[in-house]
């Protein structure tokens, strides 16, 4: 393979690798003190394989606010699927991978007017619309534009609900648009919904096809062609869980209320496709342990883990996408399990990652992992208190990589052989150069060199220094 100096590669693993035995080699390098992420690019292959199995008519276009990963839109486009674009910066990024314009819809239903002059130069053609504004405002910018009318049908349960910001009612609102949109001469090709992102209602998939088939019947008659249904998102994509049932309702709505292949049929799916292609890896730097009182004779009460990334980072999802998040030691337990808390490195009393949980004694230097990290996390990460945003290491195994390897916009140049290479340890491409910004030079001087780091034992370095014991807390 052809050594290229790309930032980032796809790891070609062995028979005898996975993410977890890459994760150990890392952490355990007694080199990595920085959070880090593995990203398995089979999992987001196997995803869209579930995909056109339980939802055959359905063509995803993969919304990139979920994680714009260059890599991740690589491999979706690499798999032939569309995009879901919500400003031009996510456009250009599209588009900077060779997708084509047209598989890309500009689905933010409120859209400033420089957005629209870019997706209008692009041509990206096909955009959303739920208020009269917003077709004015496409008239005088880009008349010639493909609507799809956004209608508002929410689910009773969902992790972020949507309806209170976007969508028109079906009922009222839907059709006075459609008329504007006639009298304005604009050419309306569908409608949209989103019941709202993690989705646990999946019978309000058919009540908003149903109403998408009302509105479809009335934009012909005020002599529109519609041909775009687009049934937005909302698919769960954590380990353990699955669309089966979503599908079920999926399918049944089709057949009975759009059951001709006129009709185009896609969705806007995030975190199906991501969430559980990235596991998280995180060190304990500080501990703080609480004591109980004196009839209790000194013992534990409790146990505060401070890890090198926090809500600032990663975990934003707590605080954005209301997500749960589970730890994982990465070393097996024994004892006693201690009630414990899980805090972020900045100095925020808000930076809380787990309030409580029971957990078996740890110590400094010892990593903790938490699994299902790929939605709506690293876009919203900041380097708050001068922490820095986790590294992504991507790898695949040898059946992922033979399917992939040739498909553009992917090249073999995106792939190396081997596990985690020395150079990969260090924060480094595989050319040797540096991708580490936070590294500050003594450090990189220090490193040691490659030959040396090929005997390097299996654990991690001792620590200098010890964790704080304290009275307990008034």
């Amino acid at each position: 393979m052809k050594d290229t100096h790309l930032n980032e590669r796809i790891h070609v693993l062995d028979n005898e690798s996975n993410v977890m035995t890459v994760i150990k080699d890392i952490a355990m390098s007694g080199l990595q003190e920085e959070p880090f992420y593995v990203l398995d690019i089979g999992d987001i292959v196997r995803k869209h394989q579930i995909w056109k199995e339980k939802l055959p008519r359905v063509e995803p276009y993969y919304a990139v606010k979920c994680n714009d990963n260059l890599i991740v839109i690589e491999v979706l486009a690499a798999l032939g699927i569309g995009f879901d674009c919500a400003s031009k910066g996510e456009i250009n990024k599209v588009l900077s991978v060779g997708v084509d314009s047209s598989r890309i819809i500009f689905a933010n239903p409120a859209k400033p007017a420089s957005h629209i002059r870019h997706a209008a130069a692009m041509r990206v053609e096909t955009m959303t619309v739920d208020n009269e504004n917003e077709l004015h405002k496409i008239k005088k910018l880009f008349p010639t534009a493909k609507i799809v009318l956004r209608i508002r049908c929410d689910a009773e349960v969902a992790q972020c609900p949507l309806g209170m910001k976007f969508g028109c009612d079906p009922l009222d609102e839907a059709p006075a648009l459609l008329h504007l949109a006639r009298v304005l001469g604009l050419n309306v090709v569908g409608i949209s919904f989103h019941v709202g992102s993690g989705c646990q209602d999946p019978p309000v998939y058919y009540r908003a096809i149903r109403h998408s088939k009302i509105l479809f019947d009335k934009a012909i008659d005020l002599g529109f062609k519609p041909y775009l249904l687009d049934i937005g998102g909302g698919y769960p994509g954590n380990k353990g869980t699955s669309i089966d049932k979503m599908a079920d309702t999926i399918n049944q709505a089709l057949d009975e209320y759009f059951n001709t292949d006129a009709v185009h049929v896609i969705a806007e799916p995030g975190r199906f496709y991501v969430a559980s292609a990235f596991t998280l890896a995180t060190c304990i730097h500080s501990k703080r342990t609480v004591r109980g009182d004196d009839s209790s004779s000194g013992a534990i009460a409790h146990n505060m883990y401070y890890i090198n990334d926090g809500v600032y980072g990663s975990f934003n999802c707590l605080l954005y996408d209301h997500q749960h998040v589970t730890p994982l030691p990465l070393k097996d337990g024994c004892g006693k399990l201690i009630p414990s808390s899980i805090w972020g490195p900045t100095c925020d009393g808000l930076d809380q990652v787990v309030e409580n949980i029971l957990l078996y004694e740890m110590e400094l230097g010892d990593w903790v992992l938490f699994e299902n990290m790929g939605a709506y996390t690293l876009p919203v990460a900041s380097p708050f208190n001068g922490f820095p945003v986790p590294k992504v290491h991507v790898v695949a195994d040898e059946s992922i990589w033979l399917l992939l390897k040739d498909v553009l916009p992917l090249t073999e140049d995106h792939f190396v052989i081997g596990n985690t290479p020395t150079n990969l340890r260090l924060g480094l491409d595989i050319g040797g150069n540096d991708i580490d910004p936070w590294m500050d030079a003594d450090q990189q001087m220090n490193l040691a060199p490659p030959e040396i780091l090929a005997d390097a034992p299996s654990t991690p370095s001792p620590f200098i220094f010890d964790y704080v014991e304290v009275d307990p807390l008034n």
